[in-house]
């Protein structure tokens, strides 16, 4: 039906007859000569219909947005005064012959061209119309591009395309489960998988050595911007490795992914212990284009008589940690109290701070209600620690240590973002060294990753002190969002026994969970790890996306639903029988 996509013509086509499908972007009428803008995947070439070509102009005038076209025509250089250097082909024009009208539509629901005045709901219930537009298309566009070159790149370096399955048992992966009824085993359920981990582990076991598979994961969890209930993983796993390995072999993808796809060369990739990163930045995922950074003061604040600051600095669970602003004393006393705001959200009890007015002055060139609280040599030590500057502003945060750390971690980010002090660059780094358990309000061990990471001891050390045991873990960031995490796994049974005893699940509940697994380690597992992306967030960072709804063609809202299908919907009661399930009414009490 066509000859070529109507975004792909330029002036090497001049004195061509083209054909040309599409929809009608835009349509105007100048003084009896009509203009069409049409659209297709390929982006927007103009069309001009003029009386002499009587047929086709009569066709044209009755044309209205988004109508459905089929356009035969000449290519043509435009005048001078009418060449447009913000479209792809704003050199030439298609002279139309011929038109004829694929289909009519009505009135859109919303003009593409003002979408950003159209709700995030009306969007998606429309999702179709919406999809129509440029940036939408390009940034699909550019998805498959990235999934064709991580493939290419994988492929290359022996790693097998497997796929593993949708419906499996349930096991316990840090979020709730999509439950599936059975209908062929009555009140039993499959769930869809949180993520491939088992399967590739029992593929290592297997000996296909490297596997790889762009997966589909579901997970029934609050949303956000990064989160959705299905979303992609690229899903990787190799035997006979370790950490450097798997590493070196991820790292080398992303850095040729943004070399072909985007013309970014992103250098080695810096390497940084949890440890230094919770220190330093308050975060396990730090953005390293802000400059901002976090200074424990605690051996300071024991000196003072200032409780707020004395206490937490005493506790050994405690911090008191100082983040220099520069720049920093702009700031009204009204943002300073928004910040204080802030950093209650994460359980802070206030924000202390201090003005650097003229250092030159000492103490009297500072700004803060807490001077007071302090001895002077305390503050000038302070100052000179921190290497304060006249215009910049200290803030404090005190309290638990975990608190202190996420608190000032997001306020670093985001006091950057208000003062536009985030480096426009690309900044990607490993996190390593991980702690292998945390523990619970309860006072339990939980896994930091998965319980199928590896620690870094042997399984007497880590029973000895679970705390202080690292697990050979990895995390992969860019820009402050983690791209990627990933772990050497256990492949010893009795080592993996000793962690699930940690974590308080008992020898008959792995049994039940993950016999499979255990079984399969019996038999000659060998030493493997792997890595998993998230696909979606790697799309919206390369195409400088705000949300991975925008980069996902059909996605759920953020209460898991989709406006445009209406699911989840209701079920007949027929097929509810025949999967022997009775729906309870939520706004009664009783048994389902």
């Amino acid at each position: 039906m066509r000859t070529h996509l109507g975004g792909t013509l330029g002036s090497e086509n001049i004195d061509q007859t083209v054909t040309l499908c599409g929809w009608v972007d835009r349509r105007r009428d100048h003084g009896g000569v009509i203009f069409l803008d049409v659209r297709d995947r390929a982006g927007i070439v103009q069309v001009v219909f003029d009386p002499d070509t009587a047929d086709a102009f009569a066709l044209a005038d009755r044309v209205r947005g988004e109508y459905v076209l089929q356009i035969t025509g000449r290519v043509r250089a435009r005048d001078a005064a009418t060449v447009n250097p913000s479209m792809a082909t704003g050199q030439i024009e298609v002279l139309g012959k011929a038109l004829v009208i694929l289909n009519q539509a009505e009135t859109p629901p919303f003009q593409l061209d003002e979408h950003t005045a159209v709700s995030e709901e009306v969007r998606l219930r429309f999702r179709y119309m919406d999809l129509r537009r440029s940036e939408m298309q390009q940034r699909l566009i550019l998805r498959s591009k990235i999934t064709s070159a991580v493939r290419a790149s994988l492929e290359s370096q022996g790693f097998l395309d497997i796929e593993t399955p949708i419906l499996t048992r349930a096991t316990p992966e840090g979020a709730r489960d999509y439950l599936v009824p059975s209908r062929t085993h009555p009140g039993q359920f499959f769930a869809l998988p949180q993520s491939p981990q088992l399967f590739k582990q029992l593929l290592m076991v297997s000996g296909f050595d490297r596997y790889y598979q762009i997966a589909k994961c579901f997970r029934d969890e609050d949303l956000r911007a990064d989160r959705q209930p299905e979303f992609t993983q690229i899903d990787i796993e190799a035997s006979f490795v370790d950490e450097s390995d798997i590493m070196a072999i991820t790292e080398a993808m992303i850095r040729e992914l943004f070399r072909s796809v985007l013309q970014v060369e992103l250098g080695e990739f810096p390497r940084m212990t949890y440890a230094e990163a919770m220190e330093r930045y308050g975060s396990d995922k730090p953005d390293l284009r802000i400059s901002y950074e976090l200074v424990s003061v605690d051996d300071l604040m024991q000196k003072v008589d200032f409780k707020v600051f004395k206490a937490p600095a005493d506790d050994p669970k405690g911090r008191v940690a100082a983040l220099k602003v520069t720049g920093g004393a702009q700031l009204s006393r009204k943002m300073i109290d928004d910040y204080t705001d802030y950093v209650g959200i994460f359980g802070a009890k206030g924000l202390a701070w201090v003005k650097v007015n003229n250092l030159a002055e000492g103490v009297a060139g500072l700004q803060s209600p807490i001077l007071k609280f302090m001895p002077e040599a305390i503050i000038i030590e302070l100052m000179t620690r921190l290497q304060a500057q006249d215009g910049d502003i200290v803030f404090f945060g005190a309290g638990d240590r975990s608190m202190v750390e996420e608190s000032m971690g997001a306020l670093r980010i985001k006091v950057a973002h208000d003062l536009d002090a985030v480096a426009p660059t690309w900044a990607p780094l490993w996190v390593i060294d991980f702690p292998m358990f945390e523990l619970t309000k309860e006072g339990a061990w939980t896994a930091l990753h998965h319980p199928f990471t590896a620690p870094s001891c042997d399984a007497e050390t880590l029973k000895k002190d679970p705390g202080a045991a690292l697990s050979r873990a990895y995390d992969m960031v860019l820009n402050g969002t983690e791209l990627g995490g990933g772990s050497i796994r256990i492949h010893d049974r009795d080592m993996q026994q000793t962690v699930f005893e940690l974590l308080g699940i008992s020898a008959d509940e792995a049994e039940q969970k993950f016999g499979f697994l255990l079984q399969a380690l019996k038999y000659g597992a060998p030493p493997h790890g792997g890595l998993a992306f998230g696909l979606d967030r790697l799309v919206m960072l390369m195409t400088g996306a705000q949300s991975i709804r925008d980069v996902i063609a059909f996605p759920k809202t953020q209460s898991a639903a989709c406006v445009m299908t209406n699911a989840p919907g209701d079920v007949d009661a027929k097929a509810l029988r025949e999967l022997a399930i009775k729906v309870r009414d939520p706004n009664r009490s009783g048994d389902a």
